[in-house]
């Protein structure tokens, strides 16, 4: 009889699983991030027959079946011949990236994968925008409804990219009859995760904009790779937002974060914003600024409904996103080298949080204008 020990090697070994029940299901970007974590996590699942990995380069999980391409590629179709679900995380939201290249690669990229995915006979295609795709509005619902009207616009970073992969998500069954297409909306998204949202904790005080209403619910990584698991095996279908339970009201977070705000009107605090972003000093477009200002809180309920529950509140990811940040600093952000941080700490308040003249003539000097 064999121990403990080799069941579960022979488990994750993929000849040997390769007649159990469940899906074939491949994931794109599965090298890094949530890509990474869920092709390990799938790998380790005795509810998956097998996982195919795809990234332009390999992964380290050795279980899992890898090709290196880019998912632009057509000839990815023929990689994802024998899968039954795909779940595409190859998309890049990276702050530095050059927009007209990010929305290059997202858009086609996502392309690439429905057609390739019909093409190869495969079932659902699972794919991951954000909960930013409803908006930041003064008027929105706490919480807003899963089938609440996308009202974003593209003038927050990747925004735009997301309301397009969307838009493509709702095309691709009518295009590809007996493709079924699941779209995840996760809340503001930490655990290895850099974003404008994130970075807002790396700031020495919160910018408030007078007159606003800022609410936060967060998703720490960790849900969101068992909530895409959970699409992927059919446990819950068409559009669904993940996160934690409830939200937290702004002076909750100060409370908890024990970083002070700076209130501002909203005037001088979009058009500074503006203005930095034009110049170059900042990765952030005015447009992120209204993701801090008004509620995009959103229900949960289609995940409760199919029994999954968040392992993480909003207070715990708060925590680990305020550990993850300890020692950086953010201005506008901008992430600062220590020499820069001191300097901006030294000329003010109102300067910190929005990067001040000194900054600015300091990018422009290195610049040579």
């Amino acid at each position: 009889m064999s121990s403990p020990e080799s069941q579960v090697r022979a488990a994750r070994n993929p000849s040997t699983r390769s007649a159990a029940r469940g899906p074939v299901v491949a994931v794109t970007g599965a090298a890094s991030g949530v890509g990474d974590l869920l092709t390990r996590s799938l790998a380790a699942s005795d509810e998956i027959k097998q996982v195919v990995a795809i990234d332009e380069r390999r992964g380290e999980v050795p279980e899992a079946q890898w090709h290196i391409l880019d998912v632009r590629d057509p000839a990815i179709a023929e990689k994802l011949r024998g899968a039954d679900v795909v779940v595409h995380l190859a998309v890049d939201l990276d702050l530095e990236t050059d927009p007209a290249a990010r929305t290059a690669y997202n858009v086609r990229g996502t392309q690439t994968v429905l057609t390739a995915a019909a093409a190869a006979g495969v079932r659902r295609v699972v794919l991951c925008t954000s909960a930013m795709v409803y908006g930041a509005l003064p008027d929105n619902d706490i919480p807003l409804s899963e089938d609440a009207e996308l009202r974003a616009t593209a003038e927050a970073t990747g925004v735009g990219d997301l309301l397009e992969i969307e838009r493509l998500a709702r095309r691709a069954p009518r295009a590809y009859p007996g493709l079924h297409v699941t779209v995840v909306r996760p809340a503001v998204l930490v655990g290895g995760t850099d974003t404008a949202l994130t970075r807002y904790f790396e700031s020495p005080r919160l910018l408030v904009v007078a007159g606003s209403r800022p609410t936060w619910q967060f998703c720490h990584v960790e849900d969101l790779v068992s909530a895409l698991e959970y699409a992927a095996l059919g446990k819950v279908e068409g559009e669904f937002a993940v996160g934690c339970d409830g939200w937290l009201e702004q002076e909750q977070i100060e409370e908890l974060s024990g970083i002070r705000r700076m209130e501002l009107p909203s005037a001088v605090a979009m058009g500074a914003a503006a203005r930095l972003h034009r110049i170059g000093l900042t990765p952030s477009p005015a447009g992120d600024l209204a993701y801090t200002m008004h509620p995009w809180v959103v229900s949960v309920g289609r995940l409760h409904d199919a029994g999954w529950r968040p392992k993480w509140t909003n207070e715990e990811v708060l925590a680990a996103l305020l550990e993850e940040a300890e020692g950086r600093h953010t201005v506008a952000g901008r992430r600062l080298g220590r020499k820069d941080a001191t300097a901006a700490g030294a000329a003010g308040a109102t300067v910190a949080l929005l990067g001040t003249a000194a900054l600015v003539r300091q990018m422009r000097k290195r610049r040579g204008l």
